[in-house]
């Protein structure tokens, strides 16, 4: 079982003061009415590609394979509204682990709820598909507020940032549990606990199958949701955390469970899940984490998409 993160003294070294300087000053930034949060985070954003150039050609490589077909001035247009979302998302990351709940309320519209109370009066467990959007620590935390859940994640490199991750996310969930522990999250589905899982990363080749994406035919895409969805018998439920143009707020969007999951081939359920979260991109294409290479993993003797 995963051992969550605890404070201790050793996160005062003078190793981490940068880092405390960082959080302190994100916490401070937070605090401004959310408009000006919101003009601060797009600007900064924008402003960020002069020097992310990597990371916008990163970004600019995964729309141009997975939208060969749209017209280009429309690809760098969604490229720099992605970009302002990566700016939006630093301030959102504040937010969501140190706003008060009344005040992350006041600014979300939650819609869906319906559906998790279903799979709750039929006993079942829940698999929410949250995706890599810029948006996710925000939805982590309304979405806990509302149905608090078991969040899974990749432990930080740093000590403290692994801690902080961890504190804030579980101001309004369960626990946490790292994404290699299969065991516990199979429990925690037969228990009925919710599981929220992100299915959209390429981790590897190891316990991956190569399933369509998009245009990319061999998207490298892990077996891990069969797995839990074939053990745990959980309910399937896709949720997006958007936000609304113009620093209106958000919404978070909560789907019908997905039904008729193929349990009989890893390949096919691969390419099952992948098309939920082509469904759930769709939904949000400027908020979703186009900076990560996404299809770093080819198969055997096969050239690098980057």
């Amino acid at each position: 079982m995963t051992q969550v993160p605890s404070f201790n003294r050793t996160l005062l070294h003078p190793r981490y003061w940068l880092t405390w300087f960082g959080i302190g000053l994100l916490y401070l930034l937070v605090l401004l009415p959310y408009p000006i949060i919101y003009r601060l985070g797009t600007s900064l954003g924008r402003f960020s590609m002069r020097f992310l150039k990597h990371r916008v050609a990163i970004a600019r490589r995964n729309l141009t394979l997975c939208f060969p077909d749209m017209p280009q001035a429309e690809r760098e247009a969604l490229l720099v509204q992605n970009f302002e979302s990566v700016g939006m998302g630093l301030f959102e990351t504040g937010m969501a682990w140190f706003w008060p709940n009344w005040r992350i309320e006041r600014w979300f519209h939650v819609s869906g709820l319906e559906h998790i109370q279903k799979a709750r009066d039929n006993h079942q467990g829940v698999l929410l598909i949250g995706l890599h959007f810029l948006t996710l620590e925000l939805g982590a935390r309304i979405f806990g507020i509302h149905n608090p859940g078991i969040g899974v994640y990749r432990p930080h490199d740093n000590k403290l940032m692994d801690w902080l991750q961890t504190w804030g996310r579980m101001r309004s969930n369960k626990s946490m549990l790292d994404r290699k522990d299969v065991k516990g999250m199979i429990r925690a589905l037969k228990q009925g606990d919710i599981i929220w899982y992100a299915p959209d990363h390429d981790y590897g080749p190891r316990s991956s199958v190569f399933a369509p994406l998009f245009a990319v035919e061999k998207a490298a895409t892990t077996t891990g949701s069969y797995i839990l969805v074939r053990m745990g018998k959980p309910a399937i439920i896709p949720f997006t955390p958007r936000r609304l143009p113009d620093g209106k707020g958000y919404e978070l969007i909560m789907q019908p469970a997905v039904e008729n999951f193929p349990l009989d081939n890893e390949f096919e359920a691969a390419a099952f899940m992948n098309k939920v979260v082509e469904k759930e991109i769709l939904m949000a294409p400027d908020q979703y984490m186009w900076l990560h290479r996404r299809f770093k993993t080819r198969p055997e003797g096969e050239p690098s998409l980057y």
